[in-house]
């Protein structure tokens, strides 16, 4: 953009620094923080994140919409969704915000991803939301672990240990290594094949192959958002979360002594979770699906913060913009 930069006004010249900022950030926003119901003071769990002009929703339980209001965020922008499992409270929302999306005139395509029986479950859901004006694109997982790509945001989706079949997702942005110039003008390509060098295009120029590797840097550090809901601590969480610079973790029971229950009910304690983010080596976590019961999750974050110091008992309408480590 420094050219463009260049034949622009100033106040262009921050629109522009502004778009790419944008391009360079990723935007996360935990609707809510609830388990089983919503709350007066506390929606249902659910996830929604931006990125280049993509939106993804995790989860979207009742009340799911309010939550969106609140936070001054749209549903009609909303390109993917995505479901850790099918009970209540993290699906029963769809309908109405099918039908919202519908009124506000949106006509492109919804992609829709999930567990085996996504597409039966959502064309149930859909006999009180029947006419649309946008398809639906269910997309079922086949496999414990799968990863699908959307406009540079991979989703990485690995089954959890819940009393269902559950997914948890890992949304990461890749960062390509710099671009070489030295490298470019040494091997004699010409300036105007550099972009499509710099996007992972192989050329072939006068007979010879000129590949992204010969004039790109190793790979930087890129993004990761890890969100995990209704499980037993696995192995595959934490080797999923590994890195992530958010780590949004089921933390259903604050008390230490409810472990047994936890463990009869397929949940977590915020004691696991810690663990869990602390082998995972994670940035940040932020604790979230909590039980009805626990009406001050802050009371019980001193012992977790003694395994993983950076934690937190996170709130509703929580939002982290990640970008790009400077260089």
């Amino acid at each position: 953009l420094g050219d463009v930069y260049k034949r622009q006004s100033l106040n262009e010249k921050q629109i522009f620094y502004h778009l790419e900022m944008r391009n360079r950030m990723l935007e996360v926003c935990l609707l809510g923080t609830g388990g089983m119901m919503p709350l007066p003071y506390r929606w249902l769990t659910s996830l929604m994140v931006r990125y280049n002009g993509k939106s993804i929703l995790i989860d979207c339980g009742e009340g799911t919409q309010i939550a969106m209001k609140e936070k001054g965020w749209s549903p009609k922008p909303i390109d993917v969704i995505c479901f850790t499992h099918f009970h209540a409270d993290h699906i029963s929302g769809l309908p109405g915000m099918l039908l919202t999306m519908g009124n506000a005139e949106r006509t492109e395509p919804l992609t829709v991803i999930g567990p085996k029986g996504l597409t039966r479950t959502v064309n149930a859901l859909r006999v009180i939301a029947p006419e649309l004006p946008f398809d639906i694109r269910c997309i079922e997982f086949e496999e414990n672990e799968q990863t699908l790509c959307f406009d540079g945001l991979r989703i990485e989706a690995f089954r959890v240990n819940h009393n269902v079949v559950c997914y948890g997702y890992s949304l990461s942005i890749d960062r390509a290594g710099k671009f070489q110039l030295d490298k470019a003008e040494a091997l004699g390509i010409e300036r105007r094949y550099w972009n499509k060098l710099q996007k992972g295009e192989t050329l072939e120029l006068d007979g010879k192959i000129y590949t992204p590797d010969m004039v790109m840097g190793e790979a930087r550090k890129g993004l990761k958002v890890t969100y995990c809901t209704d499980t037993r601590p696995t192995e595959g969480i934490v080797k999923h979360a590994a890195g992530s610079d958010l780590f949004i973790c089921e933390g259903m029971y604050g008390e230490p002594e409810k472990k047994d229950k936890a463990k009869e009910h397929k949940h977590m304690t915020f004691l696991e979770a810690a663990d869990m983010a602390k082998r995972a080596q994670v940035k940040k976590m932020w604790l979230t699906h909590y039980s009805p019961s626990l009406v001050h999750p802050e009371e019980f974050m001193g012992g977790v913060r003694k395994i993983f110091p950076d934690s937190f008992a996170a709130k509703d309408g929580w939002t982290q913009d990640l970008a790009f480590e400077e260089e």
